[in-house]
């Protein structure tokens, strides 16, 4: 029987959050970092969708234009993440002083994490764009409460200053949606774009190392 070569797969992202839920889901893959200048993309869309999707999708035509088309087929995966409250749109905190901004304004509320994702190949000019929404509600702490997480700086490259997945569980009361959007990467969405436009099962890229009693 003939064996079938799979595609690799590219992330195009540096996110600790992203490369984790890969492995965790058993997922071969490669990393591929972009340097995306992100504020020059907020100065310019004040629609939290559509600044995730036009980001994610400049750093998977980034990551596309500067891998090898020598090389085998290729599927690259971006994505990119912020919280939106009120209306304001919230990303990555730069220093402590923010971060205690930014969780002051989320403890005791329900905010809006939004994720965009755009998946494309290097031997294909076909880019699939989608994004996608959770609701995330935090508990009350006090301030002492919140330097004391900040101090884990389990905030730092963190849209909202905060990680699903960590310490910051202590105090996230309720999730409505996605907790893979949560983390940065809504894996239904990603299992369902390559399903059905590129013909791709995730299924195939998973390591089958089971132990069978």
């Amino acid at each position: 029987m003939m064996s079938i070569t799979l595609k690799k797969i590219i992330l195009a992202s540096k996110s600790i959050d992203r490369s984790e839920i890969l492995k965790r889901a058993g997922i071969s893959f490669e990393i591929f970092i972009t340097n995306i200048d992100e504020q020059k993309f907020k100065a310019s869309f004040s629609d939290a969708h559509e600044l995730v999707k036009k980001l994610a999708t400049a750093k998977a035509l980034l990551a596309g234009n500067n891998i090898s088309i020598n090389e085998s087929d290729k599927i690259i995966i971006a994505a990119d993440t912020v919280v939106e409250i009120d209306g304001e749109i919230i990303g990555k905190a730069q220093n402590k002083k923010e971060a205690f901004k930014i969780l002051k304004k989320l403890i005791g509320r329900t905010h809006k994490l939004i994720t965009g994702i755009a998946i494309t190949e290097t031997q294909n000019p076909k880019i699939v764009v989608d994004s996608d929404i959770t609701y995330v509600e935090f508990l009350r702490l006090s301030d002492e409460e919140i330097r004391q997480y900040i101090k884990t700086c389990e905030w730092e490259g963190r849209a909202g200053a905060y990680s699903i997945s960590d310490k910051a569980s202590l105090f996230i009361n309720k999730i409505n949606g996605s907790s893979s959007n949560v983390i940065g990467l809504p894996m239904h969405k990603l299992f369902e774009i390559l399903r059905k436009e590129f013909k791709v099962n995730l299924f195939q890229f998973m390591s089958h190392s089971f132990n069978h009693d």
